[in-house]
């Protein structure tokens, strides 16, 4: 495994492997845990060679403390990715992703004004800077994303469309602590037992499926809500059930596309998000 910091470097690499094969692409921010290795272990089966890139990415916290406070650890990442089978580790400094202002505006359909774009604002924007930038330096056969970062992989998919890259982008199940907790690298900052607490999400998200089919939309949504509120280590930001494809809020359960729950949840300090499937 090589692990290489400058972008022209990697792309001389990746000029000769590009020969062999196909090549997949795990974009991460470092903090490696189970759900980003199960990514890997995917582009792993499925291309000849995979690239890693691990980048806290400054444009897309709107929270400059959210920013600080991110965990990192480039060593512990690395020695991890050594058994992974991952092939490179691309780990640039910020000065390589934009050796100038990214001053490019993203239009995502109103795709980014809702769930987690009303209360981050310019969030999906950097986002997509970062993403974009990265897929101009590996040019990826494909690219590998987990499903608790739901809205994310909607708008990164919108962005492949309307730049018109020849990228599949593979969508990849959460992955859970054994408590039901959807793995992030944020839940790294939770004491003991705020992540014992922080579980009562999941918990709640799965009992309200099975709630679905004698209630409605509205009593599901304040069901969650006041339960996962009653709970003194969390606080609610936002519950909305949501169509898969536009993310528009739906009023009934026989809407004619999937519905999606998706929560937004504080856990002292630390912002938790989780979603699950209704239909």
């Amino acid at each position: 495994m090589k692990i290489i910091h400058s972008s022209e470097q990697l792309q001389k690499q990746l000029s000769e492997l590009r020969k062999i094969g196909t090549i997949g692409f795990v974009p991460t921010m470092g903090a490696l845990h189970k759900g980003h290795l199960t990514l890997v272990e995917k582009a792993v089966n499925e291309n000849d060679t995979v690239v890693v890139s691990i980048f806290v990415n400054p444009t897309q916290f709107n929270d400059k403390e959210d920013l600080l406070r991110y965990p990192r650890n480039l060593k512990q990442d690395t020695e991890i990715l050594k058994l992974s089978g991952c092939h490179v580790v691309f780990a640039p400094l910020v000065d390589e992703i934009y050796p100038e202002p990214d001053k490019r505006i993203f239009d995502f359909d109103d795709l980014d004004k809702v769930l987690e774009g009303k209360f981050r604002p310019g969030h999906f924007n950097g986002v997509a800077q970062v993403v974009s930038r990265l897929f101009d330096i590996v040019w990826p056969d494909s690219a590998y994303f987990g499903l608790k970062d739901f809205q994310q992989l909607a708008i990164i998919k919108l962005m492949v469309s309307k730049l018109n890259y020849n990228i599949e982008i593979i969508p990849c199940p959460t992955i859970r602590e054994e408590s039901g907790l959807a793995m992030s690298s944020r839940n790294l900052l939770l004491s003991d037992e705020e992540r014992k607490n922080a579980a009562i999400i999941y918990e709640t998200l799965t009992q309200a499926t099975e709630l679905a089919a004698s209630h409605s939309v509205f009593d599901i949504k304040k069901w969650i809500g006041d339960r996962i509120n009653n709970n003194p280590f969390l606080d609610v930001e936002y519950v909305e059930l949501v169509d898969e494809t536009s993310l528009k809020p739906v009023e009934c359960f026989n809407h004619s596309g999937r519905v999606v729950c998706c929560v937004a949840v504080w856990c002292g300090k630390i912002r938790l998000i989780d979603n699950v499937y209704f239909s």
